[in-house]
């Protein structure tokens, strides 16, 4: 997956689940680091850019 094709709200699908067992992340925030939302619990983390581009697996829905 390419890294520009990332857009704030999309929702994407990581390779490893959550602890809470969703796969499903919405992206808040695009910059150095990725800031995401797990759709499972609503816990956010901040990922570097290069690890959120080597874990998502696929972009599940187009956001706003």
């Amino acid at each position: 997956m390419l890294d520009y094709d990332y857009k704030v709200g999309n929702i994407v699908k990581m390779k490893k689940p959550h602890p809470c067992g969703s796969y499903d992340w919405k992206i808040l925030r695009i910059g150095m680091d990725f800031r995401i939302e797990c759709l499972g619990c609503g816990h956010s983390v901040m990922l570097p850019r290069v690890k959120f581009v080597k874990n998502v697996k696929k972009i599940v829905s187009e956001g706003n």
